[in-house]
């Protein structure tokens, strides 16, 4: 199995990712304030550092990997997790308590406005008009997205293809627009960010709270029709009404016995495939086929 520690391996790899967090730091920080405070505790939070990752090893061996685009569409990513957590109400995020349940929700809004506002701020500083474009397209998909997982709310009707476009807007075009800022192949980042939230959907259901940092079935209770549950759901009559806002008992083993969960995984691994194919002499190449595995294989 790789993992993410193997393919961080990749020489230059460490220093940029390095260089990634201290430019974070100083960006969130660079307006004292509430915003800036509650900036720096999302920034605290860490994660995978996956949208810097594709820029890195997207960029061609003639040119070096862009700064200002890992910082960009990373604090893009983590503005969407502050305005999530708000919109769901979700009380925890990796574990530690949301923004918005400690500072409230117009500080945590205001929060992901200005970490949006950062990051073009960035991209803008290189004067790189086509950079600018990019991520605001996929700030737009982002924006669709969630629009559209609005209407899907306790929907059980909802098709797995409406399912996958809400994946390729709220997921898939930001790992694209990483992929492109860093002059690969856009196509490569979009099948594997569906390829991505599959398997973070999949540990909705499957996953610790502990192994997460999420607290499992919040899916299922928020009536969000995430694959797993779209398959149980037409198997199963009260995994259907679960989904649809009825009662949770029960539901959520209910989904692990209909045999949804290794249905999504296969779905998940499609995808994976699918970048892989889209491949074609990279200088990271080997990363970045790796990655694919790495993303289907993790377990939180």
């Amino acid at each position: 199995m790789t993992s993410l520690a193997e393919i961080r391996e990749a020489p230059g790899l460490e220093l940029y990712l390095d260089a990634i967090e201290e430019r974070l730091a100083r960006t969130v920080a660079s307006h004292p304030g509430l915003v800036a405070a509650v900036g720096n505790e999302a920034l605290a939070a860490g994660g995978k550092r996956l949208r810097p990752l594709l820029v890195f090893l997207s960029t061609p061996s003639n040119e070096e990997p862009s700064i200002a685009a890992g910082v960009a569409v990373e604090l893009v990513h983590m503005a969407t997790l502050v305005h999530d957590d708000l919109i769901d109400r979700a009380h925890f995020r990796r574990g530690k308590a949301a923004a918005w349940s400690v500072y409230g929700p117009e500080a945590a809004r205001a929060t992901g406005d200005y970490l949006f506002a950062r990051a073009f701020a960035e991209l803008t500083a290189t004067g790189d008009a086509d950079a600018v474009e990019i991520l605001a397209d996929a700030t737009l998909c982002l924006a669709r997205g969630e629009a559209l997982q609005r209407t899907q709310t306790h929907d059980p009707a909802t098709t797995v293809d409406a399912y996958l476009e809400r994946c390729a807007l709220k997921t898939g075009k930001l790992f694209e627009a990483a992929c492109r800022l860093g002059g690969g192949p856009g196509t490569y980042g979009l099948a594997l960010g569906v390829a991505f939230q599959i398997v973070d959907d999949v540990l909705d259901c499957a996953g610790t709270t502990i192994e997460t940092g999420k607290i499992a079935g919040t899916d299922l209770r928020d009536g969000t029709p995430t694959l797993p549950l779209l398959l149980a759901a037409r198997q199963d009559e009260v995994v259907r009404d679960a989904l649809a806002g009825g009662p949770l008992d029960g539901a959520l083993v209910r989904v692990a016995a209909s045999g949804a969960l290794e249905q999504s995984r296969e779905v998940a691994l499609d995808y994976a495939r699918r970048a892989r194919a889209c491949l074609n002499g990279q200088l990271h190449r080997d990363e970045l086929e790796s990655l694919t595995h790495a993303v289907v294989d993790r377990e939180r």
